[in-house]
């Protein structure tokens, strides 16, 4: 610790001195300790028999002069305390067993900067221990960190700084430095001159390079801060957003990394989304991406696209900044395992950054596919990362040459074998990519050999609702394009009742999902008499008074195809299915109209059901879909219509029939 000149002599001597006495008194203590003195037995009660290194004693000797030693006594002990490793077990509990800790946090209310200087070099030491962190916010040490921040000295700015970097890292003190207003105060550290950022250090003078440091204690202290969402709101409105900005563009990669990294939290919150989107940091963050002898920057960097690239502008922006060839190039090119956080958010990003059509156009041209498939070859139980490279592959197999691309690099088989992970948002992602790959016949084939329908049809038994959509929604290709879907169907025992089952879910989009595969299950006459056993119509019809729109379309679809067993048409009609049904047709969405089309079709196969179709204004509604150029809803309109009309005309006959006989007995 540096002292002012006219008192090194001094201070050298004292420490000397001090030192010696140290040295006495612990020789002293250990030869009054002899195995089987008086002293050594009561010691033996008090401390479990333990190796404490001399170094503990030394510690604690210094505490006691910290406590009663006159200011230069206690500038002194602190820098003997600093010549220790404060990092290691035994030396901090030599600090606590002493109440070093609750000194040390009221040398912060002194006016001697030289002791405040002292106590902070050694806080910022031991604050990194997770309990003495805690101490320190329990001590109320948060708000005497962020008073001592006004300090004009900015060598005591700096250790106040690291020192909230390492005790916010627990949730108490993040939430005590927003409530003692430490947050602005941090922010303000981060305003440097644009020109001391871009230029390299060796060129700065020494105040120039102070400032530059204390941006990156600030930086570094924001970074754990930015934990909790409260102090991120707290810090976009006390203007972080373009010094962050600012600080990005540095040359100082010790300022650039924890800029990064407070990026890369603050980018959860929508508004910072927007924000480093309209401050044009992606720029920066796509040239980041190539800094290879830095992958902690590499990391944040993509975790920032990959938090951001939910909206379109975003990603677009990481297209033509040319951020798509480093994402991938470091997801072909994994240096080593301990890379795994890096590999999950550079596959993240891809993942996001695949929903654009173009950005697609882009992967394919760098073989994404077969680099995400090998990345599930080699990837060992990293659950995120083999979760992030099926949300790629996702949104790669919308396109049709990608299916037969992930066909021929084998990548069937793996995904078919991540169906016995439990991670959920793997198991949400794997059927997704399966009903992709389902559409393609060959791609269908393979997945028939590896029994992966049945592990498919077995998420619908998971706890989390997404999983059970996506299941479900997965279902609906693999039944349809099944060499035999009836009987593979049938062949899962209790997998009718389990589907019939989660009808009874109270998530719409479950619902609308069960209601599709439902539909298709529906098509095999065999199949439908067994889901009408375990109550299939009267549960549909409890579904039929939704306002969700996805629901109604495929609730309508599962109906129409429902009606073809038995007493199911007639049943619909008196459990009063076909009033909310016509209802449907005056929706806006043309996906309802057709499939509530077809099922006022199958339904208006019962004369009942005319009847019930014609009291409640159906008539119009088809007529306006017969003139759609959207043939499936003009069939199915017209067929309604033709049902109706066939049953008007024999009411019509009939009608005449009887007038004519009542019209000849009255003559007779």
């Amino acid at each position: 610790m540096k002292t002012e000149g006219g008192d090194e002599e001094e201070v050298d001597s004292f420490k000397c001195g001090l030192r010696e006495v140290i040295v006495e008194e612990q020789s002293d203590s250990e030869d009054s300790t002899q195995p089987g003195s008086s002293s050594d037995e009561e010691r033996k009660v008090e401390r479990p028999k333990i190796d404490v290194p001399p170094e503990f004693w030394h510690i604690q000797k210094l505490i006691k002069y910290l406590k009663t030693g006159n200011q230069t006594a206690t500038i002194v002990a602190l820098c003997c305390l600093k010549d220790h490793n404060l990092t290691t077990e035994h030396n901090q509990l030599a600090i606590q067993e002493m109440g070093g800790l609750e000194i040390l946090i009221n040398l912060l209310e002194t006016k001697d900067l030289k002791c405040k200087l002292g106590a902070l070099g050694v806080l910022t030491e031991l604050s990194q221990n997770q309990d003495i962190r805690r101490c320190i916010a329990d001590l109320g040490g948060i708000s005497l960190l962020v008073k001592n921040l006004t300090e004009p000295a900015r060598d005591l700015q700096i250790l106040v700084a690291e020192t909230i970097y390492n005790v916010a890292q627990i949730r108490k003190a993040r939430k005590h430095v927003r409530k003692c207003n430490g947050i602005p105060k941090l922010v303000d550290f981060l305003d440097v001159n644009e020109t001391y950022l871009i230029t390299p250090r060796e060129q700065l003078s020494a105040d120039e390079v102070e400032l530059v440091n204390i941006a990156k204690a600030a930086a570094r202290a924001l970074w754990s801060v930015s934990k909790s969402k409260k102090n991120v709101q707290v810090m976009m409105k006390s203007g972080s957003v373009p010094l962050l900005a600012r600080l990005l563009r540095s040359v100082h990669m010790d300022v650039v990394v924890p800029t990064s990294g407070t990026l890369s939290q603050c980018a959860d919150d929508p508004s910072y989304q927007l924000a480093i989107q309209t401050e044009g940091m992606i720029r920066d963050i796509v040239r980041h991406l190539s800094a290879e002898e830095f992958p902690l920057l590499r990391r944040y960097c993509a975790e920032i696209i990959f938090k951001c690239s939910e909206k379109a502008v975003t990603r677009d922006m990481v297209r033509q900044t040319g951020g798509l060839d480093p994402l991938v190039n470091i997801a072909r090119n994994p240096k080593t395992k301990e890379d795994k956080p890096l590999l999950a958010a550079v596959t993240g990003a891809i993942w996001k950054c695949a929903i654009s059509p173009e950005n697609v156009e882009r992967l394919d041209q760098l073989k994404t596919v077969e680099v995400l498939v090998k990345l599930m070859e080699n990837v060992e139980e990293d659950d995120r990362v083999l979760s992030n490279v099926v949300g790629a592959l996702c949104e790669c197999l919308k396109y049709e040459h990608n299916r037969v691309t992930l066909r021929r690099a084998d990548g069937i088989p793996h995904l078919v074998n991540l169906l016995n992970y439990t991670y959920p948002p793997l198991l949400e992602n794997v059927p997704m990519v399966l009903r992709g790959c389902a559409e393609d016949e060959d791609s269908m084939r393979i997945i028939e050999e590896m029994d992966g329908v049945r592990l498919i049809w077995s998420l619908l038994k998971n706890d989390s609702p997404k999983v059970q959509a996506n299941a479900a929604w997965s279902l609906v290709p693999c039944i349809k394009n099944a060499t035999d879907s009836g009987e593979m169907v049938r062949c899962f025992v209790g997998g009718l009742e389990l589907i019939v089952n989660l009808l009874k879910s109270k998530d719409k989009h479950v619902l609308a999902s069960v209601c599709a595969a439902i539909a298709e299950v529906a098509k095999d006459i065999e199949n439908l008499a067994v889901i009408t056993d375990h109550g299939v119509v009267p549960m549909l019809v409890d579904l039929v008074d939704t306002e969700n729109v996805e629901l109604r379309q495929h609730l309508a679809s599962a109906i129409a195809y429902c009606c073809a067993w038995g007493s199911n048409c007639k049943m619909f009609g008196r459990l009063g299915a076909i009033t909310p049904l016509v209802q449907y047709m005056a929706d806006e969405e043309p996906n309802v109209h057709r499939t509530t089309a077809l099922a006022l079709f199958h339904l208006s196969k019962n004369p009942f059901n005319c009847i019930t179709m014609h009291e409640s204004g159906v008539v119009p509604y088809l007529l306006k879909a017969v003139s759609s150029t959207d043939w499936k809803l003009q069939e199915a309109a017209a067929g309604c219509l033709a049902n109706i009309r066939k049953l008007a005309l024999e009411a019509e006959t009939i009608h005449l029939i009887r007038e004519k006989r009542d019209d000849t007995e009255e003559e007779d």
